[in-house]
């Protein structure tokens, strides 16, 4: 295993050069580079003194990456020579751009797999991938992210990942908490079998709606659609309103509330945001039905590069690690943390996606014990600039059969007040 090298000297002069370019929340033009590349490194081989070695020596902190070697090249539907991210393959490939955006419907019809292949012809804006449909609150969040970006909506959590390794998006904005709710068990695992980096993250206060076609009343109502999670959220409060309806999961919120509008349902109703409402030409039948006015959804934005930590502001940094021998070493790598006074802000287990179960024979040779093996992701505040996080992760590895860096990024420090129809209706 490759150990942490102690000079950071070059580095740290580098990141204290001043501004970079890249916290710009929304460039005016970004710059396409085909056959971008840069081979991944780990933290052994010291920093450099450029931008690229930084990228490189962020991007992958242990060397036992086979495994994830094999995820991170690993085609969807789009063909097998598609460029992977962080350079893999991209001499190899010929990235032809087309343009994807042809024709304009309002709103848009989101990716799918099938919608993969082509590059983009990119513009002036950064194009934002998100998953839903327009009036989606990941719409909101990508808005509240990337403000003047052009969102594209995408069917599936993996389109959206997908869309940005392949060019066609330059970010993704997806959920990976709620406050209710709690982790997007999906994008943890799509976090660790892609190679991208995560940028920044959005707070977003989740404000429901129950949405219905115009002149339909409440009492007409034999079922409410939504995404499991709203429906969870609201469960309390559509009792409370005396509705006697079934309750049915669907993919996302706005997609409940175009499901109705385009299959002219009377007896249906939607839970989503009133911008949904609008943009479906739905009625707002109750307004901010949530069982709890302090929801709240965390999303991360992601990007092919990852950025420079830095020191004049708060960062968060994000990494995943597991070990061999199980999770023993769990209180071990909490130490190295609690040592140097980092404040961990989650830590979240989900089961080794190549080695879930360890089987180990018993004392008495009569059976076998079998012991669930776990990856753990963790996420301190702290930036990769400094000292004590560089250190805290040097000893992280000394225990550690595999640990990656998914992102060091600012935290978000906007102030935050319990949700509101305003707030929702407006997508910031």
């Amino acid at each position: 295993m490759h150990t942490l090298s102690p000079p950071y000297s070059n580095a740290i002069s580098y990141l204290h050069r001043g501004p970079d370019p890249t916290f710009r929340v929304v460039p005016t033009r970004i710059t396409v580079k085909c056959g971008y590349g840069f081979e991944s490194a780990s933290f052994s081989q010291g920093f450099g003194s450029t931008r690229t070695d930084w990228q490189s020596a962020c991007a992958i902190l242990s060397s036992k990456v086979d495994s994830q070697n094999e995820d991170s090249t690993t085609p969807a539907a789009a063909g097998e020579n598609i460029a992977a991210v962080n350079g893999h393959k991209s001499a190899e490939t010929d990235l032809n751009l087309v343009h994807v955006g042809g024709e304009k419907t309002l709103p848009p019809k989101p990716l799918t797999i099938s919608d993969l292949s082509p590059a983009p012809m990119h513009g002036s804006q950064l194009r934002v991938a998100y998953q839903g449909v327009p009036g989606a609150y990941s719409e909101a969040a990508a808005g509240k992210a990337y403000p003047n970006g052009e969102a594209i909506p995408c069917d599936q959590f993996e389109v959206a990942f997908q869309a940005v390794e392949l060019w066609i998006a330059d970010r993704a904005v997806l959920p990976v908490e709620n406050s209710l709710g709690g982790s997007i068990h999906r994008n943890y695992d799509l976090l660790l079998r892609h190679r991208l980096h995560i940028v920044g993250e959005v707070q977003l206060p989740v404000h429901h709606c129950l949405l219905a076609l115009p002149g339909v009343r409440s009492e007409y109502l034999t079922r409410v659609i939504s995404h499991p999670q709203a429906l969870a959220q609201c469960e309390h409060t559509l009792t409370k309103l005396g509705l006697n309806v079934a309750r049915e999961a669907v993919d996302d919120t706005a997609g409940a509330a175009e499901f109705v509008a385009s299959n002219n349902l009377r007896d249906t109703a939607a839970i989503a945001s009133a911008r949904a409402a609008e943009l479906y030409g739905l009625e707002i039948l109750a307004d901010g039905i949530q069982d709890d006015a302090n929801n709240v959804t965390r999303f991360v934005m992601l990007a092919r590069e990852p950025i420079i930590p830095r020191t004049d502001r708060p960062f968060k940094t994000s990494i995943v690690f597991a070990h061999d021998k199980g999770t023993s070493v769990l209180f071990k790598v909490l130490s190295a943390f609690a040592f140097r006074n980092i404040s961990l802000t989650k830590i979240e287990s989900r089961p080794h996606r190549n080695h879930p179960i360890r089987i180990v024979d018993d004392d008495k040779n009569e059976g076998t014990a079998k012991h669930f093996e776990y990856m753990f992701y963790v996420d301190f505040e702290a930036s990769m600039a400094e000292v004590r996080a560089q250190n805290a992760l040097a000893e992280v590895q000394e225990f550690t059969s595999f640990l990656r860096v998914l992102g060091s990024y600012p935290m978000d420090m906007t102030p935050w007040s319990p949700s509101t129809s305003s707030s929702s209706s407006r997508g910031d």
